[in-house]
């Protein structure tokens, strides 16, 4: 799931997922960290999920995936667009 905040020039995008689906560390790669797995880890919140805030420049697409142990590559599927194997966003 996203969670979106706009703020002057740029877009807070938070990645969520439950905490233990899948099991494991999971990390957002994307066109915003240069693909770099570990960059924004997911980490446990109060409300039982885990997540990690990633600021974006506005009217930008960001192409994106989460990695998951075991070289677990998935999508988001509430991104609402994708780009080949790749979930899209658009902020």
């Amino acid at each position: 799931m996203l969670e979106r905040k706009l703020r002057k020039g740029r877009t807070e995008v938070t990645f969520v997922l439950p905490r233990e689906v899948p099991p494991g560390p999971v990390s957002v790669v994307g066109d915003f960290n240069d693909w770099q797995p570990g960059v924004h880890t997911l980490m446990p919140r109060k409300d039982g999920k885990r997540a990690v805030t990633v600021e974006l420049p506005a009217d930008t697409t960001q192409s994106f995936r989460y990695l998951a142990a075991g070289d677990y590559w998935f999508n988001d599927e509430s991104a609402g667009d994708r780009e080949g194997c790749n979930s899209r966003l658009h902020t």
